[in-house]
């Protein structure tokens, strides 16, 4: 065996033993936010602190930066694609010293605790220290890891690798007045009327069930529980675990959660198993992982042929409900100014994430206390949104995400609305019969032309380039401004 055989086995077998204990992080963390009993707090800390060092240890191994030197230039894709991405974790974890990320895993695990029990007492004093613990912990992570064209890029890698501050910031400075324009606009005209009732908890869990599986969510190989902020994970492509949060008074709301985590779930499910253990069967980044979950929410999920579909199942397990697919459509895209991101419309959702995204840069420089959060946040509502929250929950508490040290995540939900937009106008080209097939129920095109365009690729290239592989060279910014106005025009307001 050349040497080149054995480094690419040697790193193959390391590939393996990394992807096992992130599967097992992921298991934790699922039960952390599912099943386990506050008690458990402390040693889950321990628990995962200890499995992110000897990540990290792995990761940062002298040996395994040799065996990615020995096949730098090796002429296999595959080869090449586990260089790239190991590449990236190997110098990001020789730059981190390993009681670093021991801290950030504490850190992140008290932090969940502590924004729990903030959301308990709608007490931002509750979490401010924790955060600020959190904050500072990134910051030193952030520094440990030299120069950037921006300190941010060292967070974004994490998350959408190929993607930096220098593309986000002019596309959001675009995004900006676009949507502020739209939205004033949208604003005088009459809304659509809001749909209200009651919808048995117990009843929606098997509702959601079914609406899933006929996506093409496969529960054999999946699960849906509940959780306070839903999220997916997935510890392998025929185990991967759903969570949502279902509302007595909002049955499109609760479903749409479902919907969007069943979209990260299928992507989960249609990467390429055979390519295990080599870095490839996975995401390629979380914008395109946004993409697959805010498609299948969005663009199918509120569309009118889908909801020509939906509601005849609607009446099987909600008889008293008569409500027509019109009155749902125009209900799924009402669009206001509102508080909560996870409920928002999708024409303001991405100035929540704007928000999100200023805040961060602000916190992470240094030019924003964490005691000032609260105040800023509420100024950026006002500013950008006109609404102001009440209470922390409805404000600066309301998303998990920061309590789990979770910086530079926000953007890959814009990330994904643009991607999401250009694959509707890309797929009705290719699947003529696209909005037909959906109002038969029929998804199973939809997801194939997904499945070939992004989930079989895996991590074999970088998000930015799957898309254009997928679109040419469509505008994304473009393409979501248009699916919005159709999505507009197509109401009867009449």
């Amino acid at each position: 065996m050349g040497v080149e055989d054995t480094a690419w086995t040697s790193l193959k077998t390391r590939i393996c033993e990394l992807e096992a204990l992130e599967a097992v992080i992921q298991l934790l963390e699922w039960d952390q936010q599912t099943m386990m009993p506050p008690g458990g707090s402390a040693h889950r800390g321990v628990q995962l602190a200890t499995i992110s060092a000897l990540m990290h240890d792995k990761t940062s191994d002298p040996q395994l930066g040799e065996w990615l030197g020995v096949l730098s230039d090796s002429d296999d894709p595959h080869v090449m694609a586990a260089v790239r991405n190991l590449g990236r974790s190997h110098r990001r974890a020789v730059q981190i010293p390993s009681r670093l990320v021991a801290d950030i895993a504490t850190a992140s695990n008290v932090g969940f605790g502590a924004w729990m029990a903030a959301r308990e007492a709608n007490d931002f004093g509750q979490f401010e220290g924790a955060l600020e613990r959190l904050v500072s912990l990134r910051r030193d992570e952030v520094a440990c890891q030299g120069p950037a064209a921006h300190p941010y890029d060292h967070l974004l890698e994490q998350y959408d690798p190929g993607s930096t501050t220098a593309q986000l910031q002019p596309m959001f400075a675009r995004l900006r007045p676009e949507l502020a324009n739209f939205i004033d606009t949208v604003s005088s005209r009459p809304r659509p009327k809001s749909v209200s009732g009651k919808w048995a908890v117990n009843d929606q869990r098997c509702f959601s069930h079914s609406v899933i599986s006929t996506l093409g969510f496969r529960l054999n190989d999946g699960r849906l529980d509940s959780a306070a902020h839903p999220f997916t994970v997935g510890m392998g492509r025929n185990d991967v675990r759903l969570t949502t949060h279902l509302y007595e008074d909002d049955l499109l709301g609760g479903l749409t959660g479902t919907i969007h985590e069943a979209g990260h779930g299928m992507y989960e499910q249609g990467l390429p198993a055979d390519l295990a253990g080599t870095s490839i069967a996975a995401a390629a980044g979380m914008g395109l992982h946004e993409s697959q979950s805010r498609f299948w929410e969005n663009v199918i999920g509120r569309s009118l042929p889908f909801f020509e579909w939906l509601v005849p199942l609607i009446k099987q397990h909600f008889p008293d409900d008569n409500l027509s697919p019109a009155d749902w459509y125009g209900h799924a895209n009402r669009v206001e100014r509102s508080l909560i991101r996870i409920q928002a419309d999708e024409a303001t959702y991405n100035l929540h994430i704007i928000i999100r995204f200023e805040l961060e840069l602000a916190l992470l420089s240094g030019e924003l206390s964490v005691a000032d959060l609260p105040d800023a946040w509420n100024a950026a509502y006002r500013d950008l949104l006109g609404v102001s929250p009440d209470s922390p929950n409805d404000g600066v508490l309301q998303d998990v995400h920061w309590s789990n040290g979770l910086f530079g995540y926000f953007p890959s939900y814009t990330i994904g609305n643009l991607y999401a937009a250009s694959f509707r106008y890309q797929m009705q080209d290719d699947v003529p019969d696209m909005w037909t097939n959906v109002a038969d129920g029929d998804f199973g095109p939809v997801l194939a032309w997904l499945r070939d365009k992004v989930h079989r690729h895996g991590h074999s290239l970088d998000a930015p380039d799957i898309f254009r592989a997928a679109v040419g060279d469509r505008d994304p910014v473009a393409d979501l401004m248009a699916h919005l106005n159709e999505r507009q025009a197509a109401l009867n307001l009449n």
